[in-house]
C-alpha cells in the first residue's frame, strides 16, 4: 500500500515538471536557436525534405513520452530565430514520417520474431515427437546410448518450446509498448511558440 502511494507521489512530481495547455494536456518543451538544429549536423548540406532528425530530439521524445505515461500531451516547439511557415511545416512532416518509420521497424521485428518462434515450436513438437517414438521402440531392452540419446531429444524439444514461447512472454509486450509509444508521439499535435531567447535545447 505504501508502495502504491509512494509511486503515485513520485508521478505527480514528475508530471508537475511540465506545463499544461489550457485543456490540461501535457507540454512536451523543446526550445532550439534554430530549425536547422532539430536535424542531424551530417545532414547539413542536404534538403530538408531528406535530413534525419537529430538523435538527442528523438531520445528526448521518446524519454519524455515514456516518463508521462498514458497522459495526453502536445509537443511545443521554441525558436530563437523566427521560422518560416514551410520549414514549420516540414518539423511537423519530419517528426510524423520519423515516428511511423520506427513503427514500421518495430512491426518489421515483431514479424521477424513471430517467424522464428514458429520456426522453433514446429522444431520443438518435431524433436519431441521423434523422442516419443524413440522411447516407445526401446521400451522393454533400453540401452545407455539410447537413453542418452533420448533424453537429449527431449531437453532440445523443450528448449525449443520454451523459446519459443519465451518470445511472445517476453519480448511481444515491451515491443508492443514501443509501437504504441511512437504511435502516439506521430500523431502527437505540435506547437510553435513565437521567438524567444531561452536557449533550453542546444
Amino acid at each position: 500500500m505504501f508502495y502504491e502511494v509512494g509511486i503515485i507521489k513520485m508521478k505527480k512530481h514528475i508530471l508537475e515538471r511540465y506545463s499544461l495547455t489550457e485543456d490540461n494536456k501535457i507540454i512536451i518543451d523543446i526550445a532550439a536557436s534554430k530549425v536547422e538544429n532539430l536535424y542531424n549536423n551530417l545532414d547539413k548540406h542536404a534538403p530538408f525534405r531528406k535530413k534525419e532528425l537529430d538523435q538527442e530530439l528523438v531520445d528526448y521524445l521518446i524519454d519524455s513520452t515514456r516518463e508521462i505515461g498514458g497522459k495526453d500531451f502536445v509537443i511545443q516547439f521554441r525558436f530563437a530565430e523566427q521560422a518560416e511557415t514551410n520549414l514549420t511545416s516540414r518539423v511537423q512532416t519530419s517528426i510524423h514520417n520519423y515516428f511511423q518509420y520506427l513503427v514500421a521497424l518495430e512491426f518489421r521485428e515483431l514479424a521477424r520474431m513471430t517467424r522464428s518462434s514458429f520456426i522453433l515450436l514446429t522444431i520443438g513438437v518435431v524433436i519431441l515427437f521423434l523422442s516419443v517414438l524413440l522411447n516407445e521402440k526401446n521400451a522393454g531392452h533400453e540401452t545407455v546410448i539410447a537413453n542418452v540419446f533420448a533424453e537429449g531429444l527431449n531437453v532440445a524439444a523443450w528448449v525449443s518450446l520454451w523459446n519459443a514461447i519465451a518470445n511472445f512472454l517476453i519480448d511481444w509486450a515491451p515491443r508492443h509498448r514501443q509501437i504504441k509509444m511512437y504511435q502516439r508521439i506521430s500523431k502527437a499535435p505540435i506547437l510553435f511558440e513565437e521567438p524567444s531567447t531561452d536557449h533550453g535545447w542546444p
